[in-house]
């Protein structure tokens, strides 16, 4: 370690330019993890905020809840330790008296009952107490300067609901969710009121501890877990699976590059090495030199990386979906220093093959 801190200390320039490379690769490894993970959880918040554990969709659906449709009647038909009815429809809303083409807001309408687990806890404002009120996600005020007791116009309706409350984390399939009656739901899907016995929804949400005991006694119905429901949303796998692979790629060519400048470094420096195996110091000595001297350069630029990548997540605009996932930094942050020492392997192996008569001459 004395080695190679002092080289580091003596070859400036040389080392911090390695290091700059490093910080870049690391920084744009970070950000796109960033962007990768807040993209694929506003496909999902919403989901995670129900704390369910399945989710009952009509079979003929495919796993697409807005292709769901079914009567709560039904809920005669789910055997479970607790369910909650939920209606769902994507629409487009607008402030209302607002012509703008540009103030048009994609939104998802949940539909829930008032006394089951649906309903969201709030941050501001209060819950819905009667039909044709909302309580929309937060981004809708911070994207959008939706306030309390605006009202918003539906496309291509008439219908105007009035936002009451807001919560956090409420987005379903990128776009911001209004949580509203199911009468709501009903007249904003259906275009009519039906608030009989056999009104229609899209889903129930079941949340059950053991999943094997839940049981379904019509078979036009169908039971999927969670997880197994989230991934089967439109483009999240797709999604999800193209940033692993480029995250996975930046990581592997990081290591590489490392792996590269310290290999022409060290056969820069055969004739010095020489010298020092000429004067008796060990080969696993200057071997492990090499290696602390790149454990020392892939924490510096891994280190200001990660630093620089939280630093500008403070002034990303809301509109885009940055979140960082510290276990995923963590994760990523080994990766690529090990990668690099594995990288710096190649190093050692030639500083072994390094014969002091031949370096010196």
């Amino acid at each position: 370690m004395f080695l190679a801190w002092n080289e580091i200390k003596y070859s400036k320039t040389r080392f911090a330019l390695i290091i700059g490379v490093m910080v870049l690769v690391s920084y744009l490894v970070y950000f796109l993890t960033g962007l990768a993970y807040g993209l694929a959880q506003d496909n999902r918040t919403a989901i995670d905020k129900w704390d369910a554990t399945a989710i009952v969709l009509t079979d003929e659906a495919n796993g697409n809840i807005n292709m769901s449709m079914m009567g709560n009647s039904l809920r005669d038909a789910i055997d479970a330790e607790e369910l909650a009815m939920l209606g769902t429809t994507p629409n487009v809303v607008r402030p209302k008296d607002s012509n703008n083409e540009d103030d048009k807001i994609s939104v998802n309408f949940f539909g829930v009952h008032p006394d089951e687990f649906l309903i969201p806890e709030l941050i501001e404002g209060k819950a819905v107490t009667e039909d044709h009120q909302v309580v929309a996600d937060i981004s809708m005020k911070e994207e959008f300067g939706v306030a309390l007791g605006d009202e918003l116009n539906l496309a291509g309706s008439d219908l105007t609901v009035k936002v009451v409350g807001f919560t956090e984390n409420a987005k379903f399939s990128v776009s911001p969710v209004l949580y509203t009656t199911i009468p709501t739901y009903q007249e904003i899907r259906f275009e009519e009121q039906d608030q009989s016995p056999a009104g229609r929804i899209s889903a129930f949400v079941v949340r059950d501890d053991n999943l094997n005991q839940v049981t379904l006694e019509d078979d036009s119905l169908r039971l999927y877990t969670i997880e197994d429901y989230v991934q089967e949303l439109p483009g999240y796998m797709a999604q999800v699976l193209t940033f692993a692979l480029m995250i996975g790629f930046l990581i592997v060519i990081a290591a590489v590059v490392i792996g590269i400048f310290m290999y022409v470094l060290t056969v820069q420096k055969a004739s010095l090495f020489g010298v020092m195996k000429a004067q008796g110091i060990s080969t696993r000595y200057i071997a492990l030199s090499v290696l602390a001297q790149t454990l020392i350069l892939a924490v510096l630029g891994v280190g200001i990386g990660l630093l620089l990548t939280v630093a500008t997540a403070f002034f990303l605009p809301s509109t885009v979906p940055f979140m960082a996932n510290p276990y995923f930094m963590l994760i990523i942050s080994g990766l690529m220093i090990v990668f690099a020492l594995l990288g710096a392997f190649f190093s050692v192996r030639t500083v072994a093959k390094i014969d002091p008569l031949e370096a010196i001459g």
